[in-house]
């Protein structure tokens, strides 16, 4: 009797999320395979266009404070085709801002997956909490309709040394509930990508919450020590300590 013969694709299949040897049926691909690519694709937009409920995400990050501001980009039709305007806060955000002196400060943007958001924001400030004892961190800042560089205008009107900005990323077509963290020291509005620290690819099926938030801290501690972030700012850490490790904690300055 005749076996069937051994994929050799399949041992790579089980590594990775990316569409590799799908096969085909005549000219086309495979039932499955066009059905599996249709709803990644219907998710990636879902993605992009569904909003964020920041009520239950405010609830998640209790007992946090938290405040609530919006970009200059008035809806949603308007922040896709207007890029610009999520890099700036509205008037009326912009003024309600409360000013002060933090070592740190969290802002969570919608960006352009509210899923990535919903789902992985909150878990990912509390590890953080524990890992970042004895500083002055600033109420997190949720911010709709909003782009990277919005978290400079917010961290500078707060007073924060430190903005680290969390925001849904691009979904592709293995991930739609990607997050992405931004890093920058001495945060103000004209600051370019080149002096940006990013963590990217956090998700369940990639960067974990606990590797991420210790990634985060390691380059929030170095941040602090040299006084920079970007290009400047490589990261070199092989083995990252757990969260009572003193590597993963930024100067007390209370």
């Amino acid at each position: 009797m005749n076996e069937t013969p051994k994929d050799p694709w399949a041992r790579f299949r089980t590594a990775t999320r990316a569409r590799i040897a799908l096969g085909r049926s005549g000219d086309a691909l495979p039932t499955k395979a066009l059905l599996d690519f249709q709803l990644a694709h219907a998710r990636a937009r879902d993605a992009v266009h569904s909003t964020v409920d920041f009520a239950r995400l405010a609830a998640d990050l209790a007992p946090l404070e938290t405040l609530r501001v919006h970009s200059a980009a008035a809806d949603r039709p308007t922040y896709l085709r207007r890029p610009d305007l999520g890099r700036r806060l509205d008037p009326a955000s912009a003024a309600a801002l409360p000013p002060g002196e933090w070592d740190l400060l969290f802002v969570v943007a919608d960006g352009l997956s509210a899923a990535a958001v919903q789902v992985n924001a909150a878990p990912l400030i509390h590890a953080c909490m524990t890992r970042l004892p004895g500083l002055r961190i600033g109420p997190v800042v949720l911010a709709e309709q909003a782009r990277v560089a919005l978290g400079d205008e917010v961290a500078a009107a707060m007073g924060a040394r430190l903005a680290v900005l969390l925001v849904g990323e691009r979904p592709g077509l293995s991930a739609a509930e990607s997050l992405g963290a931004y890093l920058t020291w001495a945060p103000r509005p004209g600051r370019a990508d080149s002096e940006r620290n990013c963590i990217s690819n956090i998700h369940s099926d990639g960067l974990s919450i606990q590797a991420a938030a210790d990634k985060l801290c390691w380059l929030a501690t170095e941040a602090a020590r040299l006084k920079l972030t970007g290009v400047a700012l490589k990261e070199d850490a092989p083995s990252l300590a757990g969260p009572d490790n003193e590597k993963n904690q930024l100067p007390d300055r209370s």
